[in-house]
């Protein structure tokens, strides 16, 4: 037999695998146009790996065999469709994540917003909003906060929540503490919080300047004009398409020279928008818009 032929067998055996491949992908799109199309959340942009991941192991986590009983489950189930949305849109966040970030910003983009008589931040897919309180913490730092408004908003509502109450483990705070010391914090990172228990709930103060709300990135529209918007990888789990829309409502949505703040594998560059913005720094992913 000639060096790369197969047998009937194995032919047959791949066949059969192109179909469970082809049967799947059918399944998938099923299931997130049911979604769309039955409760408004729109996934069927996001990056196919990463969510047939995350699918499968809700697959096995509601007991069931196939995404297809997974789709009837969900339609029928608000709470098994609550719990998708939670697996589909894992948190995956902490204070001061990245340090050199937050110690760049506080550098780079903190002496641009002195100039600004109010500054509103919008923390896009704040997850439980770890981020969102270090921005917090550093602007009261620099004197800024008081006339400052931080907007943060996610699609999913328990993370929300979450972030809504302040409350967190108080295991991670050694973790923090380490990020807030090497992100140029000038305090005692203990002063913010208070330990109860198992947890920490941050000071009130913290929140008096934050508003959170619930926002869909691939659905919903600009809300506000904002002088600074951080989103920290979250468009690495979009396809194109959904990555450039993305792209064009945070340009709607940031004020003229507003700063925008992405993730470490994320960039402005190659998107429709490239010639819209500055760079600040290469490293830490800082842009300024100018047109």
């Amino acid at each position: 037999m000639p060096s790369g032929d197969h047998t009937e067998e194995q032919l047959l055996l791949i066949e059969d695998s192109d179909s469970e491949r082809e049967l799947e992908q059918i399944e998938i799109e099923l299931l997130l146009e049911g979604i769309h199309r039955f409760y408004g959340y729109d996934f069927r942009n996001y990056a196919l790996p990463s969510l047939r991941r995350r699918i499968w192991h809700h697959v096995h986590a509601e007991g069931v065999s196939t995404i297809s009983a997974l789709q009837d489950k969900v339609l029928h189930e608000r709470s098994c469709f609550e719990r998708l949305i939670y697996n589909l849109s894992i948190p995956v966040t902490e204070m001061f994540r990245d340090p050199n970030l937050f110690l760049t910003f506080r550098k780079t983009v903190v002496p641009l917003l002195r100039t600004y008589p109010y500054i509103r931040i919008w923390h896009a897919g704040c997850s439980t909003g770890e981020e969102v309180y270090s921005m917090a913490i550093l602007l009261h730092e620099e004197g800024l906060y008081e006339k400052s408004r931080i907007y943060a908003t996610d699609m999913n509502s328990r993370s929300l929540q979450q972030a809504k109450e302040g409350v967190f483990d108080i295991k991670r705070m050694k973790q923090y503490t380490k990020n807030y010391l090497e992100a140029g914090g000038t305090r005692s990172f203990s002063e913010y919080y208070t330990a109860k228990y198992n947890s920490v709930i941050f000071q009130p103060f913290l929140k008096k300047n934050m508003i959170f709300a619930e926002h869909n990135l691939a659905t919903d529209r600009s809300f506000n004009e904002f002088n600074v918007i951080f989103c920290r990888n979250v468009m690495i789990y979009f396809n194109d398409q959904l990555r450039d829309h993305v792209h064009g409502l945070f340009h709607e949505s940031l004020s003229h020279f507003g700063i925008l703040v992405l993730g470490a594998k994320e960039s402005i560059h190659f998107t429709e928008y490239s010639e819209a913005y500055e760079t600040l720094d290469r490293v830490e992913k800082i842009y300024r818009k100018i047109k």
